[in-house]
C-alpha cells in the first residue's frame, strides 16, 4: 500500500514539475491568417501594393491575377483582409477590378485584378487580397504590412439604412411572434 501511495505521489510531482517547464517555454504568436492561404481552386499571383505607409486618407491600391486552377468555372468576389495591432481594420473600398460584386472566372482563366481602399484608421495592418469562391471559401495572397498614420476619418452613420434594417427586423418578429405563439417566453 506504501509502495502504491509512493509511485502515486512520484508521478504527480513529476507532471507538475514538467507542466510548470512548459511555462517558460517560448510562445509562437500569429496574426489570424488561416493555415492554407492560398486555394485550391484559384492562385492569387503577382500581388503588389503601391505603399508601405500611408497617411489617413490616402489610397492604397493592391494589384495581382487570379489564376483557375480547375476546369469549372466559379463564382468569385474580391476583398481584403487586414489584421491590425489597434482592431480597427478601417478601409473604405473605392474600386474593384472585375468590377462589381460577384464576377465569374473561367475554367483555366487568368485574370488581372485591382482593389483601391482609402485608409480611414491610423494602425500598423497586415494586408492580404483575399479571393471569396462561392460554396468554397475564402483564399489569401501573401500580403505585406502596411502602415497608416494620421487622425481617424470618421464617416458618418447612414441613419436610413440602420432604420431600414430595424423595421425589417421588427416586421420578421412579428411575423414570427404571430405566427408560432406556443415558442413566446
Amino acid at each position: 500500500m506504501m509502495k502504491t501511495q509512493t509511485i502515486a505521489v512520484t508521478i504527480v510531482a513529476a507532471l507538475t514539475v514538467l507542466s510548470t517547464g512548459f511555462a517558460y517555454m517560448p510562445m509562437a504568436h500569429g496574426h489570424g491568417v488561416q493555415a492554407q492561404l492560398q486555394s485550391r481552386f484559384v492562385r492569387i499571383l503577382d500581388e503588389s501594393f503601391s505603399a508601405q505607409t500611408l497617411h489617413t486618407g490616402d489610397t492604397l491600391t493592391v494589384t495581382g491575377t487570379l489564376q483557375s486552377l480547375v476546369n469549372t468555372p466559379l463564382r468569385a468576389w474580391l476583398s481584403l483582409f487586414s489584421d491590425s495591432t489597434n482592431a480597427g481594420n478601417r478601409w473604405e473600398f473605392l474600386a474593384r477590378d472585375p468590377p462589381g460584386n460577384i464576377f465569374t472566372i473561367a475554367p483555366q482563366q487568368t485574370i488581372p485584378y485591382s482593389i483601391t481602399v482609402k485608409a480611414l484608421e491610423p494602425g500598423i495592418y497586415h494586408v492580404h487580397t483575399q479571393l471569396n469562391i462561392e460554396h468554397i471559401g475564402p483564399g489569401l495572397g501573401p500580403g505585406q504590412t502596411v502602415q497608416v498614420t494620421g487622425p481617424a476619418i470618421l464617416k458618418p452613420v447612414p441613419w436610413g439604412n440602420v432604420a431600414y434594417q430595424v423595421v425589417l427586423i421588427g416586421a420578421g418578429l412579428g411575423v414570427t411572434f404571430a405566427t408560432r405563439p406556443w415558442q413566446v417566453i
